[in-house]
């Protein structure tokens, strides 16, 4: 069963908050992490410290992680972050265009992660996870939540939200992107035994949705530290927000092809019936996906409907995702696009930038089609992880983001065990 503890939060003060929290450190793009060092409580400062460092200087060097401590050193020092003096979980809700989801913020044991009771779905790349080990080390703290899920559990949800009717919320605000955040502290002992109970008892598994880089990183960390000292010790713990099921939004993760290789457009549109029935879409609007196995596809100012045929691909809990099936059936089959990760013929879009940015990467010249899909379940997340399996790259787009800075989990103190 799951194992989590409270900790002893490191957190903004409430009247500068909005100020420190920042997106994950790996979702910032270039322009937003350079408005964000003229902001003086941004927490990129401590994420992505080299923004106060010349522009030569390579993110993963030595430099980079020591003025990460440096700065988390200095937003003590200021009182920009102030820690709790007592254990405590914390409840964060997050609002986008009217859709509420709640999770749970804690410490999740890494040794649940090491007996795959924390299931994971994507395969890691030993330099980013170098990264965030690194910074763990040198800053001694874990700076960033973990995006988890679990299967719903009433007795969790009636909790959590009972606390969120019954108390005020410590945090409330909208970040620039109109995203709602509302953050409760849970300091009641009672409680907080409720909910680790809960845990110990009707949550067997939970599942990575993002953050599969910085988990292995805080299990990497742990594992040195444990043998350094001999003894396990709150570095076993990081820092999580775990979502149930039923809160949880994935959005769709879309495709743009570069360029169509040596095969006609017409060559193309005769080799895809063999596996969909094609449909060209009605007053040419953008075309999303209203069910599994359905495809949009944009090509030369034409929108298309793909279905796909019934026995043209593997009924089994990888190779019947939607992104699994526009790889294999079409990608790799018809465009020679064999490998996903490292081909620059394939450029990945997160839903949330909408199809018409699709329509207008193709229209502009850059890419030479589209194809929207259906997003993946969270069901389907869950049963590719229990059986072991991975997931495609870019099979999942989660919105809305939770935001750095809010809590920190430092090392240097004790986690219930």
């Amino acid at each position: 069963m799951a194992k989590i503890a409270p900790f002893k939060g490191l957190r903004p003060r409430a009247d500068i908050v909005e100020k420190v929290a920042a997106l994950p450190y790996d979702v910032s793009n270039k322009d937003e992490l350079n408005a964000s060092k003229w902001n003086h409580f941004n927490f990129n400062h401590i994420t992505r410290s080299e923004v106060d460092l010349p522009e030569t200087t390579h993110r993963n060097s030595p430099e980079v992680y020591l003025k990460a401590k440096d700065n988390l050193e200095r937003f003590i020092k200021e009182g920009i972050l102030i820690q709790d003096n007592q254990e405590c979980y914390y409840i964060y809700q997050l609002v986008m265009n009217g859709r509420s989801q709640t999770g749970l913020v804690c410490c999740s044991s890494l040794e649940d992660y090491a007996e795959d009771r924390i299931k994971k779905h994507e395969f890691t790349q030993p330099d980013r996870v170098l990264d965030r080990a690194n910074h763990i080390k040198v800053t001694g703290a874990h700076t960033g939540l973990v995006f988890l899920a679990c299967k719903d559990v009433s007795d969790m949800n009636r909790t959590l939200e009972d606390w969120k009717t019954n108390h005020q919320p410590v945090y409330k605000f909208a970040s620039e992107d109109q995203i709602s955040h509302t953050f409760w502290v849970v300091d009641n002992p009672e409680i907080i035994a409720q909910l680790t109970t809960i845990f110990e008892e009707q949550v067997p598994n939970t599942y990575i949705a993002d953050g599969h880089h910085r988990t292995a990183s805080a299990s990497q960390v742990a594992e040195e530290f444990t043998q350094k000292k001999g003894i396990a010790t709150a570095d076993q713990y990081y820092l999580t927000c775990i979502f149930p099921e039923s809160q949880v939004a994935i959005m769709d993760y879309n495709r743009l092809v570069l360029d169509m290789g040596t095969i006609s457009k017409e060559a193309f549109l005769e080799a895809l019936q063999q596996d969909f029935e094609i449909t060209a879409v009605p007053e040419n609007t953008p075309y999303r996906p209203a069910k599994p196995h359905e495809f949009g596809m944009y090509l030369d100012k034409q929108w298309y409907q793909l279905q796909v045929k019934p026995g043209s691909y593997k009924d089994n809990a990888v190779d019947i995702l939607d992104v699994s099936i526009l790889q294999q059936n079409i990608f790799s089959k018809i465009l020679g696009i064999h490998d996903p990760r490292t081909d620059n013929r394939l450029e990945f879009v997160g839903g949330i930038r909408g199809l018409s940015y699709l329509q207008e990467r193709v229209d502009s010249g850059d890419m030479a089609m589209a194809f929207s899909c259906y997003p993946v379940s969270v069901g389907q997340l869950f049963e590719v992880a229990d059986s072991g399996s991975v997931m495609p790259p870019k099979s999942t787009w989660f919105e809305p983001k939770t935001r750095d800075g809010l809590v920190v989990h430092l090392l240097n103190h004790s986690t219930k065990q």
